[in-house]
């Protein structure tokens, strides 16, 4: 059962926004999937994958690659193939035995949204997408703190992600059930209760994938968003590789005002590799 909108055969093409094009296009000739519901689920799969395998290449390589591996913040712990894997495998077990069959439950229970002829201009995209951020940063940061607070709700739900002392890129996915599909409904409803354009929707999606992945890369490459966004207002690698080391600090999944607010902010230790 597809769950497609509504709409004109026609699309606007008139409205003068610059992403307007992509959105006609996308309405012409890609309908069923933009109106699948399941296709936030393969943005977010998709962009995992793809997002963590030149890391994960980086890792394998390790000094071999000097250039890069003098950023590895705990170079005497590096992730093993059978690591990788496990992490990987998890992923894809969650995804296809819990997160795909809850969409299709949803399917018949939440109407299908109406995609909207015009498209966002830039200037919705960056302010709702930075919304979303901001809100899912506010969520995490509090359930974060609740479930390292209390020792059972650590210990069921949340202690698998800490499974390892040092993140690496496919770690990321390395939740329990519960913790998936409690980010899972957020990532999905936070755009609705801000009303955001679905174009806006999916790129902040694919764009808080690369934020979620780049903050378990185990590197502190110079070129990363917690270096170019300036005055320290995102985390990045160094602030969550923090946290795996100390797990009561550093609690925010991207930027660093809460942790600065209520004093768990927590700098980087940079260790050297042992010989």
């Amino acid at each position: 059962m597809l769950n497609i909108s509504e709409l004109p055969l026609q699309p606007s093409g008139s409205s003068g926004r610059l992403l307007q094009p992509l959105w006609d296009h996308l309405l012409s000739h890609h309908l069923p999937l933009i109106s699948s519901p399941f296709l936030p689920v393969l943005l977010a799969f998709s962009s995992y994958f793809f997002f963590s395998v030149p890391f994960a290449a980086l890792d394998l390589l390790g000094e071999r690659v000097p250039s890069f591996y003098k950023y590895k913040i705990q170079p005497d712990r590096r992730p093993t193939v059978g690591m990788m894997a496990k992490c990987f495998i998890r992923a894809m077990y969650n995804h296809m035995f819990f997160v795909l069959p809850a969409v299709i439950i949803a399917m018949f229970i939440l109407p299908a949204p109406r995609l909207p002829q015009d498209a966002p201009t830039l200037y919705e995209v960056i302010i709702d997408g930075l919304a979303i951020l901001l809100l899912f940063d506010t969520q995490y940061y509090v359930w974060h703190f609740i479930h390292h607070k209390h020792s059972r709700l650590y210990r069921w739900i949340h202690a698998i992600h800490h499974e390892y002392m040092a993140p690496f890129s496919w770690s990321t996915e390395q939740l329990s059930i519960p913790e998936l599909m409690t980010v899972g409904l957020w990532s999905n409803q936070d755009p609705v209760l801000l009303k955001c354009h679905p174009l806006t929707t999916w790129l902040t999606t694919v764009f808080s994938i690369w934020m979620s992945v780049e903050d378990h890369i185990g590197y502190d490459l110079p070129w990363t968003l917690n270096h170019l966004v300036p005055f320290g207002l995102l985390g990045g690698a160094p602030a969550h590789d923090m946290h795996h080391q100390q797990p009561s600090s550093n609690y925010a999944p991207f930027f660093s005002h809460w942790d600065r607010i209520f004093g768990t902010a927590v700098p980087q230790q940079k260790k050297t590799l042992k010989r």
